[in-house]
């Protein structure tokens, strides 16, 4: 666990800034804090691009058979829409968890990348969509001014883009660096999968073919498969399964949908295979899995 003053300050922050448990927008566009008292069930979720700082408590990630335990002082880099199993593994009422997380924008990390000219990482170079990392000072002081911008509405328009930057200038030069660097490299199938991705998640609803969207991404249809497995972990099908039966959860959690309009919103066409691909992403059928969710 980091405890430094610079992390200190943060986790006051973050302490001052709700002393209930729960998941908060931020006045700061994309930037969330999580509150959590007691360890929490494993939830499906997708982690889309973006940096988080565990501050207080550890949690737990899944992504395929694979484990992966973040802790206090530890930062998470997603670098690519995932699929994931996330809960909390450590958090009690007085040592809560603790985290902040931000989302990036990928133009403007290919634009710090150009100004800053920095070198491409090398064709053998191992790439993960999510990195861990330890953190130092930096990162925390330039997270905690941006939170403190909340206190001071009158500066967010004019000094968030400058803060942001910052943050991922630090990050580029940082262990995580590699990792943003790779999905920056024009030409690279990473960003010919990205495009792809920014492209299902804005038309899941309308039948695919595989073909086609290899022709979209330049590649073999084979090629294309296992790029996409590569960085995303789940084939292309897969994935965008996920991504329907998340809208469709959100749809009912949010929204009050019942289980058939929601699967008529997602582009399903049968409800027991809707309820069947449901229950095994999510462990339970629609109607219970929602139950639980706001039981939590």
């Amino acid at each position: 666990m980091n405890n430094s003053k610079a992390s200190q300050t943060l986790v006051d922050q973050v302490r001052a800034y709700s002393s209930k448990e729960g998941s908060y927008t931020t006045e700061i566009p994309g930037l969330e804090v999580h509150i959590r008292n007691t360890p929490t069930a494993p939830l499906h979720c997708i982690y889309s691009l973006g940096f988080s700082l565990i501050l207080q408590g550890s949690k737990k990630l899944a992504i395929d058979n694979m484990q992966m335990p973040v802790e206090a002082g530890q930062s998470m880099l997603t670098t690519f829409d995932t699929p994931i199993v996330s809960h909390v593994t450590e958090a009690t009422r007085h040592q809560p968890f603790l985290a902040i997380v931000l989302k990036l924008d990928y133009d403007q990390i290919m634009q710090a990348c150009a100004e800053l000219k920095l070198d491409k990482p090398d064709r053998n170079f191992d790439y993960h969509p999510i990195s861990i990392q330890k953190m130092d000072d930096g990162i925390y002081r330039t997270m905690g001014r941006l939170l403190e911008l909340v206190q001071e509405p009158e500066y967010l328009h004019s000094l968030i883009p400058l803060i942001k930057q910052e943050l991922i200038i630090r990050l580029l030069h940082g262990p995580h660096g590699m990792q943003l660097r790779h999905i920056a490299s024009m030409g690279s199938p990473s960003n010919h999968i990205l495009k792809i991705v920014t492209w299902m998640k804005k038309n899941f609803t309308e039948t695919v073919r595989m073909n086609e969207l290899a022709d979209q991404a330049h590649m073999s249809a084979s090629s294309f498969r296992l790029h996409f497995k590569a960085l995303t972990g789940s084939s292309p099908l897969q994935y965008l399964k996920n991504l329907r039966l998340q809208e469709a959860r959100e749809q009912m959690l949010l929204n009050g949908l019942d289980a058939t309009q929601a699967s008529n919103l997602v582009g399903y066409e049968s409800a027991s295979q809707f309820s069947r691909e449901y229950s095994r992403l999510f462990g339970l059928p629609p109607q219970k899995d929602i139950q639980r969710l706001r039981q939590n």
